[in-house]
């Protein structure tokens, strides 16, 4: 056993010295602390030499390509945004979307219907046991999240924009109610309150082949106002029983529904619309093979949407399901405190991830006013903060931190693997060759670090609680 790890160590130092990095490379490296975010620092690389390195970047062996980032399009953060000036809010829309300055955002989500950050609960038919689908609207989103994606395309014309609804229509539950739970003065009674492993979607036929079409209706509208909307995923945390919209199923129903339904009708009416299974919440490898063990359903389905705890189940099926797409599709949230503690634990999610195969990152709230809350009463992070008495705008932690991935990694990115001593790192390659690095210290004090690339040495003090990126080029 030592042979061999003393082999693999030394197939990893030929790897790493693959990538051609010029004697005369330049390098490009900006910071972020919590007093001096975006600062642009003087480092050059030098040549390698006997002493030793702290980590290396293995350039040479490539991972899952990178599809880009995003946020959701929720109704409060629009309300956040329409208190300032028209000048205001531009300046917010191009610092998320612009492709050469902004965060350069490129695929986002958005809710189907009422999520917790909606202004209260709607569905795009509440018209009961309207199976013909002959009511559905999307009037009311004509009013707040069309006119909030629109402002976004505005800056980044090749958006595209997936959809997850938080529960159905509410008369196609079993409790006949948008909620799971009572809280918050939802209106719901504990006896109609769910319980995980049973499904509250009315399993009949003439309910199933309506939530199908009101699916494809959706993503006809949709598009019918130039959105481009790719695909959908048909249940957010199908798992979890809250006091907000939400709607629990069991992984063999939502197969059933996705398999039997919901497959069959997008691929008659809009075949070019993806089907991700998501968006999963929960530890267990053994929901998802429900799902992509089953070819009924499997075929049907583009890849595997993750958040909160399913943070735990991806490793695994990363490994066992190696060529499946593979997302995080929601960030976690924090509880308003909008610090660089917030941050730094973010980061540690972005390392997670990208570490097990995810092609897309998205974070959740992009805009809040200062209260932080939903109409359910839960505080939460936002990258921006609009305050709406004074109209004061801040720019929080955590949007320098997705700025630092999201600005320089280019969509088509290959995550590039690193070794050694890299618990704060991240690396990944361009389309156009540049060498992209991350390296984060959340200590109390300065790091220094030597990291070998190629024939070359980067050799930095990277400042306490600081996200750093270097591009070499």
């Amino acid at each position: 056993m030592k042979k061999f790890c003393l082999a693999f160590r030394a197939i990893l130092l030929v790897l790493s010295l693959i990538y051609p990095v010029r004697i005369d490379a330049q390098v490009e490296w900006i910071s972020t602390t919590n007093s001096k975010p975006w600062i642009k620092n003087q480092i050059r690389l030098v040549r390698l030499s006997d002493s030793p390195t702290d980590a290396a970047v293995l350039a040479g062996v490539k991972e899952q390509a990178i599809d880009g980032f995003g946020i959701c399009f929720n109704e409060l953060g629009w309300t956040a945004l329409s208190v300032l000036s028209e000048q205001g809010r531009e300046t917010i829309l191009r610092s998320l979307f612009d492709p050469d300055e902004g965060l350069k955002l490129n695929i986002c989500r958005m809710p189907i219907g009422a999520n917790d950050y909606a202004r209260d609960y709607y569905s795009l038919n509440d018209s009961v046991n309207d199976f013909s689908m002959k009511y559905f609207s999307i009037a009311r989103d004509k009013k707040v999240l069309i006119p909030y994606i629109k402002a976004a395309m505005k800056y980044r014309t090749d958006l595209k924009v997936w959809g997850s609804p938080w529960c159905p229509p509410y008369w196609m539950k079993t409790n006949d109610h948008y909620a799971c739970r009572p809280g918050s003065d939802n209106g719901l009674a504990r006896e109609q309150m769910g319980r995980e492993g049973v499904t509250q979607f009315r399993m009949q036929p003439e309910y199933l082949n309506a939530y199908a079409l009101y699916f494809s209706k959706y993503i006809q509208a949709y598009r019918n106002e130039g959105i481009n909307i790719t695909g959908v995923h048909p249940q957010n945390e199908m798992n979890s029983c809250q006091n907000f919209p939400s709607c629990i199923w069991t992984a063999t129903d939502l197969g059933i529904f996705i398999g039997q339904y919901l497959g069959p009708a997008l691929k008659a009416s809009v075949p070019d619309a993806e089907i991700w299974y998501g968006t999963y919440e929960r530890p267990s490898v053994e929901k998802i093979d429900t799902i992509m063990q089953n070819p009924l359903t499997s075929n049907y389905i583009t890849g595997v949407s993750f958040q909160w705890a399913g943070k735990q189940a991806i490793p695994g099926v990363h490994a066992k399901y190696a060529d499946l797409k593979l997302m995080q599709s929601e960030t976690e949230c924090g509880r308003g405190t909008n610090d660089i503690q917030a941050a730094e634990y973010t980061f540690s999610l972005m390392k997670h991830y990208f570490e097990n195969g995810v092609s897309v990152y998205s974070f959740w709230n992009s805009v809040l006013d200062e209260t932080g809350k939903s109409m359910w009463g839960w505080k939460q992070n936002s990258m921006i903060t609009v305050n709406s008495s004074t109209k004061e705008v801040v720019y929080n932690p955590e949007f320098y931190l997705l700025k630092h991935f999201s600005y320089y990694i280019q969509p088509g990115a290959r995550k590039v693997k690193t070794d050694g001593n890299n618990t704060g790192m991240l690396a990944f390659q361009n389309p156009d060759k540049s060498l992209i690095l991350i390296v984060g210290n959340k200590e109390d004090a300065a790091k220094e670090t030597n990291i070998r690339i190629g024939k070359k040495r980067l050799s930095v003090r990277v400042e306490p609680h600081s996200f750093n990126t270097f591009k070499i080029k």
